[in-house]
């Protein structure tokens, strides 16, 4: 008989960096009981939903509060015999933490993508990171790219509206 899979939710949480134009940062999360490096999930509680579970197991291992954006993907793999599916969001994190981190995490560290994913100890993490860290780098990337474009846009029309004499100027003459 087949065993029912170990149900796990996290966060792929990213924080703007610290200057102006930074790269986005990744958190990663080091485990005190076997200092291994992997990115914050855990077990759901019973009757809890997988995107709440990520949310405070995010919290409760970073120590930041997050706003939960996107769900991005799952990854499977065998724990205790047993399958596991860790189900994960994209999440951003506020500048500071709110809290300490529990004693089951030793130091969380805020890396750019290619750091993140060389830090984590798992290959399979490793892989679902880099996959989906390059997704989510790309769509801010275009985001800030029209926005720009739109201000830009926006500043010319402006100085145009100034420049040309508006219709009813125009009839007054």
């Amino acid at each position: 008989m087949a065993r029912k899979p170990i149900q796990a939710a996290g966060g792929i949480v990213v924080r703007k960096g610290r200057s102006l134009g930074a790269r986005p940062l990744f958190a990663v999360v080091q485990r005190a009981k076997d200092d291994r490096w992997v990115l914050p999930r855990g077990k759901l509680k019973v009757t809890e939903r997988p995107k709440a579970a990520a949310r405070r197991e995010v919290f409760e291992e970073t120590g930041h509060h997050v706003v939960v954006h996107e769900f991005v993907g799952a990854i499977t793999y065998r724990a205790q015999g047993r399958p596991k599916l860790v189900q994960f969001w994209h999440m951003a994190a506020a500048v500071r933490p709110s809290r300490d981190l529990m004693r089951d995490i030793a130091k969380v560290a805020w890396l750019p993508l290619g750091k993140a994913v060389k830090r984590l100890s798992y290959p399979l993490e490793k892989l679902f990171l880099q996959s989906v860290g390059r997704g989510l780098v790309r769509r801010k990337r275009r985001a800030a790219l029209a926005h720009r474009k739109r201000a830009k846009t926006s500043r010319k029309s402006m100085r145009r509206s100034k420049s040309a004499p508006s219709a009813a100027r125009r009839k007054r003459r």
